[in-house]
């Protein structure tokens, strides 16, 4: 393609607070479009909803960094861990992919992630049982993080009290603006997380319960279906993965509420709901925006467009799941919208392993906080949140203020 690629302006507020207006100038442009994305890296965004659901199935396009032609991409990545960090069933392909997802997957069943529900729950309520009397709470620190991690720490079998480290290490790895970030401070924090990961594994190795991690830990010393660095690393995404998305999706969820009072009303008055009302969240201001990463293996053409070998895809889900093409007045937040099939969670074998407790847990904290929050609303104007940049999107902080109550 000629023209030349658009910036996404993540120095600016007001893109990171509404990026849909530029999103759909773009979509309306053509159905891919070069673009300088988070930490300047240049992408050529799928907009359209069916192609990029065709391009999530499309073996030519690879989850591997190492299939990518700009350095910048592994230069990102620890120095010294990068072997680690690209061991992930997220950033593999079949037969490694097949191989770990097996691994993991009988944890995160629909059976066995219902079976959390009553533990969600409890969680869920002893959270909001601190801020109830107050009348006030931020509810990003006080509830849709330390909800996610509770949950996954438990599943994992690591203490839930390391969540502040775990959670400051997991930011200075993950979030991106504008310009590249310091590899400086991600060697650290990486250093750090994978000095807090062989502790809490050489700890699990002495006393196995019956958990998850004690399952990989298994697999790796007895039965040689993991190597190290794919011990370590399926360790770091089931602890990352396994909370930071669905904070998004519970704070955004409920942002989303108190922006459209009528959906909130709505949803109050009919909990049952929920499940599609998740669904909706999901779809129009999901937790990854704007979208999935993939790399060419050969030329590939997509719309017409032919996208070279090496070239970074980002499947633009938060620009797709707005086609208009797709979905009836997509611009619009309709928690009983049907026809809902998001590309929030991907599609194709790497189908967000964990979209059941995430749906879950979804359902769990909002549903709990509209009956137990009488009089929901910001305590500051919806021009005054702030939302995180780059990759993964949600509410920095929430504050709000609800008439305060009684424990129960």
């Amino acid at each position: 393609m000629s023209q030349q690629p658009v910036l996404l302006p993540y120095a600016d507020p007001a893109f990171v607070a509404d990026p849909f207006p530029l999103y759909r100038r773009l979509r309306e442009e053509g159905p891919v479009r070069r673009a300088i994305i988070a930490g300047g890296l240049d992408a050529w965004l799928v907009t359209r909803y069916e192609d990029g659901l065709a391009a999530l199935s499309d073996p030519r396009l690879s989850s591997d960094v190492r299939d990518a032609s700009d350095p910048r991409l592994i230069e990102q990545l620890p120095e010294f861990e990068r072997e680690s960090m690209v061991s992930t069933m997220l950033r593999s392909d079949p037969p490694d992919h097949t191989r770990l997802r097996r691994l993991v997957s009988k944890a995160f069943t629909a059976r066995r992630v219902a079976g959390l529900r009553p533990r969600i729950q409890e969680i869920t309520d002893r959270l909001l049982d601190a801020v109830v009397p107050t009348g006030r709470a931020e509810l990003v620190a006080d509830f849709a993080l330390p909800l996610p991690v509770t949950v996954i720490s438990e599943l994992l079998g690591v203490p839930v009290d390391d969540r502040y480290d775990f959670q400051r290490w997991t930011d200075a790895m993950l979030v991106r603006g504008e310009e590249m970030p310091d590899p400086v401070v991600i060697d650290e924090a990486w250093h750090q997380m994978r000095a807090y990961v062989t502790k809490h594994l050489e700890a699990k190795r002495a006393r196995p319960g019956d958990d998850l991690l004690s399952a990989l830990i298994n697999a790796h010393d007895h039965e040689q279906r993991l190597n190290h660095d794919e011990l370590i690393a399926m360790t770091f995404l089931l602890l990352v993965a396994g909370y930071i998305t669905t904070v998004n999706l519970i704070a955004g969820g409920i942002a989303a509420l108190l922006t459209h009072p009528g959906q909130l009303t709505l949803l109050r008055d009919r909990p049952d709901l929920l499940p599609d009302a998740i669904e909706e969240f999901l779809r129009y201001d999901g937790p990854v925006s704007p979208g999935i990463a993939r790399f060419a293996r050969e030329d590939v053409e997509i719309a017409g467009v032919t996208v070279p070998r090496g070239a970074t895809v980002l499947i633009a889900s938060a620009i797709a799941d707005r086609d208009p093409a797709r979905f009836t007045e997509p611009e619009r937040l309709d928690i009983t919208r049907q026809d809902n099939g998001h590309l929030a969670f991907g599609h194709g074998i790497h189908y967000c392993l964990g979209a059941p407790l995430a749906r879950l847990e979804g359902q769990v904290a909002i549903g709990t906080v509209l009956r137990r929050l009488p009089d929901l609303a910001l305590a500051v104007p919806p021009t005054q949140l702030t939302w995180r940049p780059g990759g993964l999107r949600g509410p920095a902080r929430l504050p709000v203020t609800f008439t305060p109550g009684g424990l129960g």
